[in-house]
């Protein structure tokens, strides 16, 4: 390590002259003294491109709420799919049921991280993939490809039949205790692998560990049901009732898209590493083993936007992810890249490109929403999108928001849009190489 250079006294005395001498230092200073930064930087005017007006404007079920949990991936993918059984049922109020769909994910994740344990035994405990990976554990987040495992291997049902509990709307507790466990798996395994028990003595001895994480998730979630029944009272007042369902079929019955070869996840990652027209796929990052990768492909932000548009023309929302913790106001449900002026505030400047944000980690997903609206300029450019939320309804719009252009450039990374409205050189890039990065890739962080 080099020498470092320290910071000499002269030089903060300099600071400090030059401080004093801007007559807005202090006026700042006060005001900062009891407000927070953002009601100091706020533009009130930032708030006229955000009307709540939209050309398209989807009309959509009631929001759903996560409460303090990291779930949104599930809660807006099912929020998508939900709309298909609300048409086909004249439902005017439903959910499928995120507990459910929350269980399976963590029965898979669990299993995931210990087979992972087992093909990464020959590595030391500080090598960097395996540290991450004990560092990480299992968490509420993920992927749209992750997700589609699970619907494709459990189905989903709808949320009479399994509702939520108090662990599945609070999970902290839980994944720190599953966690804990999970690394005291992980030294058991990779002990007796070096110890050198064989691959059959190795996979009882994790069947062991899942039956207690089984146990343990049946005590914090519910017993998933096998069978159930559907019972609906539809717009007209009637009433409904499909007995003896099971979570596969009610999916074919009720849903019925084609997950795995309908739609695909774009992304805009502006980064040296990850050329536009290719595949992005993230490795040792999943819940299925035996499901599909978590992959992409890498397009310009306008392709991604005119994707969306003719997704919302058609009638179908958008599930998107996109970085929330930048240039929000939760209570007005807005996402706007004029709605604080820090830098005329501070006088220096914040700004990063894209990719400048990615690359040095200022920005990243960390959050997965529905776009369910969108308007257009004088020109036919899009300059706001309405956007369904799963953080109740106390804000916003009964929890729908708005997000205007230059939010969406800058903090939009993903959408999962339907193969049928790619051109011809986006679905070649379908079928390129792909490019694979480490699960601490910038592309990998709405799954932590």
């Amino acid at each position: 390590m080099g020498s470092l250079n320290g910071i000499k006294k002269e030089t903060i005395e300099s600071f400090d002259k030059e401080f004093n001498s801007n007559f807005m230092s202090h006026p700042l200073m006060h005001a900062l003294s009891k407000n927070d930064i953002k009601d100091v930087a706020y533009v009130n005017s930032g708030r006229s491109a955000t009307e709540f007006h939209f050309e398209v404007n989807l009309k959509t079920l009631p929001v759903t709420n996560q409460k303090k949990s990291g779930r949104c991936w599930i809660f807006s993918a099912l929020n998508v799919l939900r709309e298909e059984v609300a048409k086909k049922c004249n439902l005017e109020k439903f959910e499928l049921s995120q507990n459910y769909v929350s269980f399976w994910d963590k029965f898979e994740k669990i299993n995931y991280f210990l087979e992972s344990m087992i093909a990464l035994a020959d590595r030391p405990a500080d090598d960097r993939l395996v540290t991450y990976l004990l560092e990480s554990g299992i968490q509420d987040g993920g992927q749209w490809d992750m997700f589609v495992n699970v619907v494709n291997k459990y189905g989903v049902i709808p949320q009479s039949a399994m509702h939520e509990t108090f662990q599945s709307e609070n999970t902290a507790s839980m994944n720190s205790l599953i966690n804990t466990k999970l690394r005291q798996c992980a030294a058991e395994l990779r002990n007796s692998i070096k110890a050198g028990k064989d691959e059959k003595g190795i996979q009882y001895e994790k069947n062991e560990m899942l039956l207690e994480f089984y146990s343990l998730l049946c005590m914090c979630f519910g017993e998933p049901p096998k069978t159930f029944d559907f019972e609906y009272t539809d717009k007209d007042g009637k009433y409904h009732a499909d007995r003896n369902l099971d979570p596969k079929t009610f999916y074919d019955k009720y849903v019925g898209y084609d997950l795995e070869n309908d739609f695909v996840s774009v992304i805009d990652s502006p980064t040296r590493d990850k050329p536009y027209y290719k595949k992005v796929t993230i490795d040792w990052l999943g819940n299925v083993a035996e499901g599909r990768e978590v992959s992409y492909i890498n397009l310009p932000i306008e392709e991604i936007k005119d994707l969306i548009v003719k997704q919302l023309k058609s009638g179908m929302p958008v599930w998107f992810g996109s970085d929330v913790s930048k240039y929000g106001e939760r209570d007005l449900g807005i996402w706007s890249d004029e709605i604080y002026d820090f830098s005329g505030t501070f006088g220096f400047e914040f700004a990063m490109t894209k990719e400048e944000s990615l690359v040095y980690r200022e920005s990243a997903m960390n959050h997965a929403m529905v776009i369910t609206g969108v308007n257009f300029d004088a020109d036919g450019k899009p300059d706001r999108w309405k956007i369904e939320n799963s953080w109740s309804d106390e804000h916003g719009e009964k929890g729908y928001y708005v997000m205007n252009a230059g939010w969406f450039d800058k903090y939009v990374y993903q959408a999962v849009v339907k193969k049928e409205f790619l051109n011809d050189k986006q679905k070649a890039a379908l079928d390129s190489e792909a490019g694979h990065f480490d699960p601490w890739d910038p592309m990998g962080t709405l799954a932590d």
